[in-house]
């Protein structure tokens, strides 16, 4: 079973010695290290970092960062080497069920680089949809992303974790 639970500080050093993503997924490994998402987004006012676990240990984690009274942006980031299981989707109904209830929002935005087809597919499978493109600076490149969000009334009448 899958359980959610707040990050403690003794998990930043831990996420941050993971192993490498494989090559397939590299681009995606500057979230996990130093000036990552735990770096960028910890301790910010609004925003919640939770760490999925299972039996054997920490899964991964998202977040969930306030933009305003009824959103928040969405993000989340396995472990190396739980990827390719399915464990990013229950991960990822688990963090937005809370978001939906726990914060109030109405809806849940995330981006996603467009040459990640895959983390795409789990998100409309998820029924987030597309409403429009962005540049990133993501280490110093810019990068192409597609912004996706669902809404509370989607989540509620389609997905159920």
């Amino acid at each position: 079973m899958i359980t959610l639970r707040p990050l403690r500080q003794e998990d930043v050093p831990a996420i941050k010695s993971w192993p490498p993503y494989p090559r397939e997924f590299g681009m995606l490994d500057y979230s996990l290290r130093d000036g990552g998402w735990l770096d960028e987004y910890g301790g910010r006012t609004g925003t919640e970092i939770l760490i999925a676990e299972d039996g054997n240990g920490m899964i991964g984690f998202a977040l969930l960062a306030k933009k305003d009274a009824s959103s928040a942006e969405f993000r989340i980031a396995l472990h190396p080497l739980r990827l390719g299981q399915g464990l990013g989707r229950t991960v990822a109904l688990r963090v937005l069920a809370r978001g939906f209830s726990a914060t109030g929002c109405d809806t849940i935005v995330l981006i996603v680089r467009k040459n990640n087809p895959r983390a795409e597919r789990l998100y409309e499978s998820l029924r987030f949809r597309p409403c429009g493109e962005c540049m990133e600076l993501v280490n110093g490149e810019n990068v192409p992303f597609l912004k996706m969000e669902i809404n509370r009334k989607t989540f509620e009448g389609v997905i159920k974790p």
